[in-house]
C-alpha cells in the first residue's frame, strides 16, 4: 500500500504525452497528423482510463486504511526559505481524482463524435487532455504554491476552450470575460497565499494548519489581518466556482462546445473553488467571520442562480445558472461546517449535471442537422418541443438527470441535497427557508427545460424555399491555413421564431407548430406538395452510438451513486462508504464521524423537501404543458389571468420575474455601466493626460532645446571661450532659481 501511495505522483502526468505529441505532430507533420486525427482519441481515452483505475485503487485504499499520505521533495532552498513540491493523498484528493477521470473519459468518448466535423478536432483534444492534467495536478498538490500554479493552468485551459470557436465574436468575448473575472479572484488568492506565508512561514498544508491554529488559539496573531488573508483566499474560490458577485462569466462560458460545458463548467473546473474551500476548511473553521461569509455567499448564490434560470431561452445557459445554484448549495454546506454533505452533493451533482449537459449536446447536435450551425437557433428551447418522439434515448437520459437534480428519491441528488437542507434547519431558520424555497424553484425550472424541449409539438414554422443554401459548418483551425469548409443543405429555409421587438412570453404562450398530420412518417424527412410547390422538412434525429454510450453510462451514476452516502448503520454492517472514506478529514476538523442518525427525523424532513420538489414539478407542468389537445395554444395561466380581479397585479408580478431573470438580475448591466464604461473613461482620460501633458512636456523641452541651440550657435562666433562664458551664465541662472525656490517655497 505504501508503494501505491509513493507512485501516486504520476497521476497528473500520465495523460500529458498525448497533447505534447499532438502539438509536435501539428508543427512538424501537419498534413499526416490531420489525416490521422481520429486516431488520437484512443490514446487520450486509454491514458485517462489508466489514471481512473489508479484513482479508484487509491480510493479503495483510503476506505480500508483511513490515512493521509504526503510525499514532498525540495525544489529550491535559500537560507530560511524552502519551496517543496510533492503530492498529497487524502479522501478529498481521492474523490476529486475519481470524479475528474470518470467524467473525463465519458466526455472524451462523447466528443469524438460530437467534434468530428470540426477542423479544430485535434486542438480540442489537446486542450481537453491538458485541462485534465492541470486539474489532476491541482487536486494532488501538497502546498498552496503548487495549487496556485495548477490553478492558473486550469484557468488558461478554460480560456482556450471557451474561446475554442474564436472566429465567432461572441465566443471571443465570452472567453475574455471569463479570463478577466477569474483574474480578480486569482489576484486575491495570490495575496492570500503570500499573507499566510508571512504569518506561518510555510506553504505546506499540514504545517500550515498546525501553525495557524496554534497562533489563533494562543492569540499570537492579528485577527483582522488573518481574516483579511482568509477572505482573499476565499475570493479565488468565489471566482472559480461562479459565486456571487463573480458569477457573471459562467453563463457566457456556454459559448464553448457542449462537451466543454459538461466537463469543465459542470463537473470539474467550477468544482475547483469548492475543492479549495474544502481543502482549507481546517483554516477557515477557526475564523467565525469567514465561515459566516462563506455560508452567506452560498445562500445568496443558491437563490440568485435559481431565479436567473427561470426565463432563459438558451438550454445551456439555463443549465449554467442551475450549476451556479447547486454550487451555492455546496458553498453553503461548507460555510455551515457540513463537510460531508458538501462533498456528497459535489459528487452527485457532478454526474447528474454532466448527464444533463451531454443530453443538451445531443439535442443541439440533432437540431443542427436542421438549422445548421447556429447557436441562437439550435440552443433556443422556444424553437424546440416534441423532441421526445425523435430522440427517445436522449429524452429518457435527460429526464433521469432532471429528476435527480430536482431531488426526487431514490436518485442521487435527493440524498445529498436533503442532507444540506436538514443541516440548514439547524444552522439558521432563514437560510433553511431560502434553501427549501430554492429546492422548489430547482424542480420548477428544470422541468420547464424538459417540457419546453421534449413535450408538446415541434415549435418551428417553415417557408417554401427553392434552391440550395450554403451554411458555414466548420470553425477555422489555428493550426493550419485551410479555408473554412461548407456543406450544402437542401432542406427548407426556416422562418424562425422572431419576437418583432416584443417581450417574449415568460410562459411561452405563443407557439409555432408544424401540422400534426405531417409527422406520420418515420423517415428522417418528409416531402409535402402544397399548391404545386415543394417543401422539404427535416426532423431531429437521435445521436450516434458513441454519444449515446456516454449518456447511458452516465445514467447509471444518478441511479446508484447516491447509495455511497446513505447513512445505513447496522451492527456489523456499515454501508455509508462516504463517511468511512472521509473519516481522516472529519477527524482533522475535530468533528464526530460516528454521528447518530435518526431515520424518523430524516423521513419527516425529506417528506417536506420532496413535497416542495413535486409542487415545483406540478406547477411547471401546469404552466408549460398543454393539458387538452383542443387547447394546444392555451395553458393554465390563460385561465387564471382571464378570470379574476387581480389580472393587472398578476401580470406585473410575472413581468417583474421575467425581466429579473431574463436580464440576469441586471448585474451584468450594472457591471457594464459602473466598471467597464467608467474604466474606459478613466483610460481615455489617462491617455489624454499622457499625450497632452506628459508627452507635451517632454516634446516641449525637446523643441525648446532645439530652438535655443539653433539660436545660440550664432552667438559665440565659434570661440570656445564664448561658449564657456555662456555656459557659466546659464549655470549661475539655474543655481539662482534653485536658491530662490528652496528659500521661498
Amino acid at each position: 500500500m505504501e508503494h501505491t501511495y509513493q507512485y501516486s505522483w504520476i497521476i497528473p502526468f500520465v495523460p500529458l504525452p498525448v497533447p505534447m505529441l499532438i502539438g509536435v505532430g501539428l508543427l512538424l507533420f501537419p498534413t499526416a497528423t490531420k489525416n490521422l486525427r481520429r486516431m488520437w482519441a484512443f490514446p487520450n481515452i486509454l491514458l485517462l482510463s489508466i489514471v481512473m483505475i489508479f484513482s479508484v485503487d487509491l480510493a479503495i485504499h483510503q476506505i480500508h486504511s483511513s490515512c493521509i499520505y504526503q510525499y514532498v521533495w525540495s525544489w529550491t532552498i535559500n537560507n530560511d526559505f524552502s519551496l517543496e513540491f510533492g503530492h498529497f493523498i487524502d479522501p478529498l484528493t481521492s474523490i476529486m481524482s475519481v470524479l475528474i477521470t470518470t467524467v473525463g473519459i465519458l466526455v472524451l468518448i462523447y466528443s469524438d463524435n460530437y467534434m468530428s466535423h470540426d477542423q479544430g478536432y485535434l486542438r480540442f483534444f489537446a486542450y481537453m487532455t491538458f485541462f485534465n492534467t492541470s486539474m489532476l495536478g491541482l487536486v494532488t498538490s501538497s502546498n498552496l504554491i503548487q495549487i496556485y500554479i495548477f490553478w492558473e493552468l486550469v484557468g488558461m485551459c478554460s480560456y482556450l476552450l471557451i474561446g475554442f470557436w474564436s472566429t465567432r465574436p461572441i465566443a471571443a468575448s465570452a472567453c475574455q470575460k471569463a479570463f478577466v473575472t477569474n483574474r480578480v479572484g486569482d489576484f486575491g488568492l495570490l495575496l492570500g497565499i503570500l499573507g499566510l506565508y508571512w504569518i506561518t512561514g510555510s506553504f505546506e498544508f499540514r504545517d500550515l494548519f498546525e501553525i495557524f491554529n496554534n497562533l489563533i488559539y494562543n492569540n499570537e496573531v492579528n485577527l483582522l489581518f488573518v481574516t483579511l488573508c482568509a477572505f482573499l483566499l476565499f475570493a479565488g474560490a468565489v471566482a472559480k466556482s461562479a459565486q456571487f458577485p463573480l458569477h457573471v462569466w459562467l453563463p457566457d462560458a456556454m459559448e464553448g462546445p457542449t462537451p466543454i460545458s459538461a466537463l469543465i463548467h459542470a463537473a470539474t473546473m467550477v468544482a475547483a473553488g469548492i475543492f479549495l474551500v474544502a481543502r482549507l476548511l481546517p483554516l477557515f473553521i477557526v475564523i467565525p467571520y469567514i465561515m459566516n461569509l462563506i455560508s452567506l455567499i452560498g445562500i445568496i448564490t443558491v437563490l440568485l442562480g435559481a431565479t436567473l434560470a427561470l426565463a432563459q431561452k438558451d438550454i445551456k445557459r439555463s443549465l449554467a445558472y442551475s450549476t451556479m445554484s447547486q454550487l451555492g448549495y455546496m458553498m453553503l454546506a461548507l460555510g455551515m461546517g457540513s463537510y460531508r454533505a458538501a462533498l456528497f452533493h459535489l459528487i452527485t451533482h457532478a454526474y447528474s449535471k454532466a448527464l444533463l449537459f451531454l443530453g443538451s449536446g445531443s439535442i443541439i447536435h440533432s437540431m443542427e442537422a436542421i438549422v445548421g450551425y447556429s447557436p441562437d437557433k439550435s440552443q433556443n428551447m422556444v424553437l424546440m418541443g416534441g423532441l421526445r418522439k425523435h430522440v427517445p434515448i436522449t429524452k429518457t437520459a435527460f429526464l433521469l438527470g432532471t429528476l435527480s437534480l430536482c431531488g426526487i428519491p431514490p436518485l442521487a441528488c435527493f440524498w445529498s441535497k436533503d442532507e444540506i437542507l436538514n443541516d440548514s434547519r439547524l444552522y439558521s431558520p432563514i437560510f433553511a427557508i431560502i434553501a427549501c424555497f430554492t429546492a422548489g424553484l430547482t424542480a420548477f425550472y428544470m422541468f420547464r427545460i424538459y417540457l419546453l424541449t421534449f413535450e408538446g409539438h415541434f415549435n418551428i414554422r417553415f417557408q417554401n424555399y427553392s434552391g440550395k443554401k450554403s451554411n458555414s459548418f466548420y470553425s477555422i483551425s489555428i493550426w493550419g491555413k485551410e479555408e473554412p469548409k461548407s456543406i450544402k443543405t437542401e432542406f427548407s429555409l426556416f422562418a424562425l421564431l422572431t419576437m418583432n421587438n416584443e417581450r417574449p412570453s415568460f410562459f411561452s404562450k405563443n407557439t409555432f407548430r408544424i401540422d400534426i398530420d405531417s409527422k406520420v412518417t418515420k423517415m428522417p424527412f418528409i416531402t409535402i406538395f402544397p399548391f404545386g410547390t415543394t417543401k422539404t422538412v427535416f426532423y431531429p434525429h437521435e445521436s450516434d452510438s458513441t454519444m449515446l454510450f456516454s449518456m447511458l453510462v452516465l445514467v447509471l451514476f444518478p441511479l446508484f451513486v447516491g447509495t455511497i452516502g446513505i447513512p445505513f448503520h447496522q451492527e456489523g454492517m456499515d454501508l455509508d462508504l462516504l463517511s468511512i472514506l472521509l473519516t481522516p478529514s472529519i477527524n482533522l476538523l475535530h468533528e464526530n464521524s460516528n454521528y447518530f442518525f435518526d431515520w424518523y427525523e430524516f423521513l419527516t424532513n425529506s417528506t417536506f423537501s420532496v413535497s416542495i420538489a413535486y409542487f415545483g414539478i406540478v406547477l411547471a407542468s401546469f404552466l408549460y404543458k398543454p393539458f387538452y389537445s383542443s387547447f394546444q395554444n392555451w395553458n393554465i395561466l390563460n385561465l387564471v389571468t382571464k378570470r379574476g380581479t387581480n389580472e393587472i397585479l398578476w401580470d406585473k408580478i410575472i413581468n417583474f420575474i421575467y425581466d429579473w431573470s431574463y436580464n440576469r438580475a441586471y448585474i451584468d448591466t450594472f457591471y457594464a455601466i459602473s466598471l467597464t464604461e467608467k474604466l474606459r473613461e478613466l483610460a481615455q482620460l489617462t491617455h489624454l493626460l499622457d499625450r497632452r501633458v506628459i508627452d507635451g512636456i517632454t516634446n516641449g523641452v525637446g523643441i525648446a532645446s532645439f530652438f535655443v541651440g539653433e539660436s545660440i550657435k550664432y552667438v559665440g562666433g565659434s570661440r570656445i571661450s564664448s561658449y564657456l562664458l555662456l555656459y557659466l551664465f546659464y549655470v549661475l541662472i539655474f543655481f539662482f532659481i534653485c536658491y530662490f525656490f528652496f528659500n521661498y517655497f
